[in-house]
C-alpha cells in the first residue's frame, strides 16, 4: 500500500481538510466497485475524502466483503469516506446531484465506479486542474483490451492546448463534436506513447466532453448549475454528464489529460436505456 498517512495502521490520521471529495454513483457491480476502491487506496496526496452514493437493488453494496475490505483500507489510511443509499432510483443525474451537494472540498472527481486510477493520477489531475485553473480535467477511461487495436484515423481530432485552456462551445453539429472519437478503445494510450512524455509529464487537449472520470472546480461546476437539472429528466436517461459539461465548458473551459492512467473495467452498463439524451433535454435538441 502506498500510503498509511499516520505511519501507522489505524491510528487516526491528523485533521485536515480535504482539497478533493471523489464522488462515486454506484448500483450493483461489487468487484468493480472493489477494484476502483483499490485504485484510490493507491493514490499518493492531495488529501481527498470518498462519497459513496449507492443505488443497488437489496443490501447496500458494501456489505459485499470485498468493498467493505477496501472501505477499511481506506479509513485506516485516515481517509474519510461516507456511504449513502439513494433510493428510490431517480437516475443518475439525480445521483450525481445528490453527490456534489454532500461535498465541500474545492475539487471534486466524479469517478464511476468501474474505473481504476493508476497511482499517481489524482495528483496529476489536480495539479493540471490547478495550474490550467479551467472548469475540469478528465481522464478519459481506456479499453486496455484494446492495447493491439491501432485507431490512427479516430485520433486525427487530438489537438492539444498549447497556450492554455479557454472557454468554448461544443455541440453535436459543431467539428470539434469529431473529437468523441479519441475516446474509444485504447486511442489516448497510443496518443500518449506517440507523445513520448517524459515521466510524471502530462498534457492537456481538446475535448467533446469526458466520461467516467472528470475532476471539476467544483465552484464552476455549481456556478453552471451542476446536476440541478435532474428533475426534468426520467429516471432511465444518459448523457447528463455531457450536458453538465458542455455548460461549464463554454463559461470556465475544459480538457482532456494524456497519459490517462483510468482504466475502464469493460464491465456491460448499468445504464441499458439511452433513449432520453440528457443533453437534448437540458440544451435543447439544436444545442441552444
Amino acid at each position: 500500500m502506498s500510503r498509511r498517512w499516520s505511519g501507522e495502521w489505524g491510528r487516526p490520521a491528523p485533521s485536515v481538510d480535504p482539497e478533493l471529495d471523489v464522488l462515486i454513483p454506484s448500483y450493483g457491480r461489487a468487484p468493480e466497485l472493489a477494484a476502483t476502491l483499490s485504485g484510490l487506496a493507491a493514490q499518493d496526496g492531495p488529501v481527498f475524502s470518498v462519497i459513496l452514493s449507492d443505488q443497488s437493488d437489496g443490501e447496500p453494496v458494501w456489505e459485499d466483503p470485498t468493498v467493505a475490505a477496501m472501505v477499511r483500507v481506506l479509513r485506516a489510511q485516515g481517509r474519510s469516506v461516507a456511504l449513502d443509499r439513494n433510493l428510490p432510483r431517480r437516475g443518475v443525474a439525480q445521483q450525481r446531484h445528490i453527490l456534489l451537494e454532500r461535498s465541500s472540498a474545492p475539487q471534486v472527481l466524479f469517478l464511476d465506479n468501474d474505473v481504476w486510477l493508476e497511482p499517481g493520477m489524482i495528483a496529476r489531475m489536480h495539479a493540471a486542474l490547478k495550474e490550467a485553473n479551467c472548469g475540469f480535467v478528465g481522464a478519459a477511461v481506456q479499453g486496455l483490451s484494446f492495447l493491439d487495436d491501432y485507431r490512427e484515423h479516430e485520433r486525427e481530432p487530438l489537438e492539444l492546448w498549447e497556450r492554455g485552456v479557454r472557454p468554448e462551445r461544443v455541440r453535436r453539429d459543431d467539428p470539434s463534436f469529431s473529437r468523441w472519437a479519441l475516446h474509444n478503445a485504447a486511442n489516448l494510450t497510443h496518443a500518449a506513447a506517440e507523445l513520448n512524455l517524459a515521466p510524471e509529464d502530462w498534457r492537456l487537449y481538446k475535448v467533446a466532453w469526458v466520461g467516467g472520470c472528470v475532476l471539476f472546480n467544483r465552484k464552476a461546476l455549481l456556478d453552471c448549475g451542476g446536476f440541478e437539472f435532474w428533475d426534468q429528466l426520467p429516471a432511465d436517461h444518459a448523457g447528463e454528464d455531457v450536458a453538465a459539461q458542455w455548460r461549464v465548458m463554454e463559461r470556465y473551459g475544459g480538457a482532456g489529460i494524456l497519459p490517462s492512467g483510468a482504466v475502464h473495467l469493460e464491465s456491460p452498463t448499468t445504464v441499458p436505456d439511452r433513449e432520453t439524451d440528457a443533453a437534448d433535454v437540458v440544451l435543447g435538441v439544436d444545442g441552444v
